[in-house]
């Protein structure tokens, strides 16, 4: 499904959150938008998913204006958001519920999602007794299970750490592989901007406006993303990061080479 951003502006009071955007994402294609913190990144997910109106311009999904919420929008957060009273397997078949499905029928679907994220064996595990990588993978089945052609990714992996953050990125690129959504994802994270996107998008400072779009949409791609070193340097020099700067290791290993 076709997701376009036509000149879209927010303003909150006197505030000024994102300045005329325009950005148009092709059915299946993964657009990463990075930037600083607060600069507008999550309030452009929240239009498209329909929590939050544009002050002006237009959002359209499949041609039709944005304007409420819609299971074909689905929104996930940084916070894997589960019901802590419901178990694993419960909570992925919520999901199916909402849209009436029978209850045996969802919970069916949402064992098979379970076992295609790796949780088979923790369906009757409530969210307090696994782990927090294990808690988003049952995030990442309840955003699947009921195969959204627009997919809104904020932060997803922004709380996990490094390794278990590896891991369900290549988790994420093979359910996405699988039912070919559209994706938007906000992160801070540039090799992660990299490594899952087809597009990187960087932003300015609040108001969000583009400062320079990259296409790395290179299917060979591997975690040491040395074929996006240029790539990653000039989003890194974009962002404010000088990468030629000394580090506090570099200068460790310089005094005790002296």
């Amino acid at each position: 499904m076709r997701l376009v951003f036509n000149n879209v502006s927010k303003r909150f009071s006197d505030l000024t959150v994102v300045d005329s955007f325009n950005s148009a994402l092709s059915p299946g294609e993964l657009v990463a938008l990075v930037g600083p913190s607060g600069c507008g990144k999550s309030t452009l997910l929240h239009m498209a998913a329909g929590l939050e109106m544009p002050t002006s311009g237009q959002i359209t999904a499949d041609g039709n204006t944005v304007v409420s919420t819609d299971p074909k929008r689905m929104l996930m957060f940084q916070e894997n958001a589960l019901y802590p009273w419901l178990t694993l397997i419960q909570n992925v078949a919520l999901a199916c519920e909402l849209q009436n499905t029978p209850k045996k029928e969802a919970l069916l679907q949402a064992n098979a999602w379970l076992q295609k994220v790796q949780l088979a064996g923790f369906e009757n595990y409530y969210p307090h007794q696994v782990s927090g990588g294990m808690r988003q993978r049952c995030a990442l089945a309840r955003a699947f299970i009921t195969q959204p052609p627009i997919l809104l990714l904020d932060e997803p992996f922004g709380a996990l750490d490094a390794l278990t953050r590896l891991t369900l990125q290549d988790v994420l690129l093979e359910l996405i592989e699988e039912g070919k959504p559209t994706v938007l994802l906000v992160t801070h994270d540039v090799d992660e901007a990299i490594y899952l996107a087809d597009r990187v998008i960087v932003f300015s400072s609040r108001p969000a406006q583009i400062l320079k779009e990259f296409d790395v949409s290179s299917k060979n791609k591997t975690h040491d993303l040395k074929d996006f070193a240029n790539v990653r340097a000039q989003i890194l020099e974009l962002l404010g990061i000088n990468l030629s700067r000394p580090t506090n290791s570099n200068l460790t290993r310089q005094k005790d080479a002296a």
